[in-house]
């Protein structure tokens, strides 16, 4: 998902996909603990798609303010 469009996200739908991101990346960091990962680059993409969905709250709740 790109920059533009989550910022176009309403807070709420921001909030799920934190938690949805997070999961997955739970799932994987389990997952690669068994060896069962063969794609390791997934887990930075989810960790810098979790980065960009809480830098985008934030700039949500600062412009509400």
């Amino acid at each position: 998902m790109t920059t533009k469009e989550i910022n176009n996200l309403a807070p709420a739908e921001i909030d799920n996909h934190v938690r949805d991101a997070r999961e997955k990346l739970l799932q994987l960091r389990l997952r690669k603990q068994t060896g069962q990962v063969e794609k390791t680059h997934e887990i930075r993409a989810i960790r810098k798609d979790i980065a960009r969905f809480e830098t985008a709250r934030t700039a949500k709740k600062a412009t509400a303010k």
